[in-house]
């Protein structure tokens, strides 16, 4: 208990660097905008074949994306409920394979790679089956539901030698990977604490998706959903709403939380935090959710190889008033600036300590007897002649993807440049694993009322 109380109260310690976004704001007349150098390229033979698993939202819009990459061909599409299915041969042709069952994708032989979409649950099953079936994976995040089925992702993919990227794509991001050759030239000194909220003010934000009109078990296989449970009665928001359930999905923490800290661990080369703590609430949406539509969590990274140390504050509101933007925010504070991140741009604000101490303002100064202030001020002027004429403020830089560019797509581009070439992916088992670990740890944290103390580089609590 007292080691738990003395961690919560370091957050404070943190929270000291929030009054930059005050400067930042301040100086935000004197931003100058740079485009980012981006050229797309593509590999484009020979031809891959692709089935999609799970064609709900993210499967569906995930062949949109990846049929932009040359060579790609959609030849089957799996989902439990038939009317997607129906679906995917109006958009794809009346030729596309069409299953209710994604075992019968891994059996044949014209498909070369899988992309899983399907709810949390089923992430680790199906990435093992399709590996041991030789077949080159893209998996969702957050790739595993429970944190005790990490491992065994990770072994497969050893053991098979199977190709397998999880699906965040901040690590593809090319804003990250210019914010990432910034922050590692020292543009904002020593980092030593980062904010990143994923906040949303709609219905649809909140998973509250609109449903078929023929949802019911003739045209939806639930035996097959249920990996767990498997006695649960027909319930169609547990189906077409199941991130609201901790059952079958991973809540805001492994769906939003694991964005941000993709981001993080990819700028930083972090293998994670080693003290978590999460809490929250379920505030607004009485719908029969049993996750939080509020969580706050603190991580504290300990200093290694990799970054010195510093803390992260994460927040996720589903019924936040102040906006309906849904990019997210994520603050990188250093001890001589901040890199402050929309979706794909960033702004760079740099504010270096000064070479002398400050004195006047909000200070001791005017308490003191006015011949003792003359005389203190002589003295310091005297040892910090240099102050007399402060160096003008640095101008902030925005830097920015060009117009239409879409991180999604470069992250699939990598994704078929590593099945062309057999080249390394770029978020494997193991950094898709150490992100999402300390989410569903969060979650841990969150139900059990504990701060977590977790390994990052063993991937294992302590």
């Amino acid at each position: 208990m007292g080691s738990r109380r003395k961690f919560i109260r370091q957050l404070g310690a943190a929270t000291i660097s929030a009054p930059l976004a005050g400067w930042a704001a301040a100086n935000s007349n004197k931003i100058e905008t740079r485009q980012i150098l981006y050229t797309k390229e593509f590999s484009s033979s020979p031809d891959i074949r692709v089935a999609i698993i799970g064609f709900g939202i993210m499967g569906s819009r995930n062949a949109q994306t990846l049929l932009q990459v040359p060579g790609v061909q959609l030849v089957a599409v799996c989902d439990l409920y038939k009317g997607r299915l129906e679906r995917a041969k109006e958009v794809y042709g009346a030729g596309l394979y069409t299953t209710q069952d994604y075992r019968d994708i891994l059996q044949r032989k014209d498909v070369d790679a899988v992309v899983i979409c399907t709810s949390d649950q089923w992430h680790d099953v199906i990435s093992i089956d399709a590996m041991k079936s030789k077949k080159a994976v893209y998996c969702e995040k957050p790739v595993v539901h429970k944190l005790e089925q990490g491992m065994a992702v990770i072994q497969t993919q050893q053991q098979t030698g199977a190709i397998l990227q999880v699906g965040s794509q901040r690590v593809s991001s090319i804003a990250y990977a210019e914010a990432k050759r910034l922050y590692k030239a020292g543009e904002i000194g020593q980092l030593n604490c980062i904010e990143a909220s994923f906040d949303r003010h709609t219905a649809l934000g909140a998973w509250q998706y609109t449903m078929p009109l023929d949802a019911s078990e003739e045209t939806i296989d639930w035996k097959k959903y249920l990996k767990a449970n498997a006695h649960t009665p027909f319930d169609a928001r547990r189906f077409f709403w199941w991130r609201n359930y901790r059952e079958y999905g991973t809540g805001v923490a492994g769906d939003l939380f694991v964005h941000l800290l993709s981001g993080i661990h990819f700028l930083t080369d972090s293998k994670g935090p080693s003290r978590i703590f999460a809490t929250g609430d379920l505030g607004y949406w009485k719908d029969g959710r049993n996750v939080p539509d509020v969580m706050t969590a603190v991580m504290e990274y300990k200093s290694c190889t990799e970054h010195p140390s510093f803390q992260v504050l994460l927040k996720v509101n589903l019924a936040s008033g102040a906006e309906k933007v849904e990019s997210g925010k994520v603050r990188f504070y250093g001890t001589e600036g901040m890199i402050d991140f929309g979706w794909n741009d960033f702004t760079l604000y740099r504010n270096k300590f000064s070479t002398f101490p400050n004195i006047g303002g909000w200070d001791a100064l005017d308490t003191y007897p006015l011949a003792m202030q003359q005389s203190i001020k002589s003295a310091y002027l005297k040892k910090y002649p240099e102050s007399a004429n402060p160096p003008p403020d640095l101008t902030a830089i925005r830097y920015e993807a060009p117009d239409g560019y879409d991180d999604r797509l470069d992250h699939f581009k990598h994704f078929f440049d590593a099945v062309r070439d057999k080249k390394p992916v770029v978020e494997d088992a193991h950094f898709g694993f150490r992100a999402a670990a300390p989410c569903l740890a969060c979650n841990e944290s969150f139900f059990s009322g504990k701060l977590i103390r977790w390994n990052p580089v063993a991937m294992k609590m302590m």
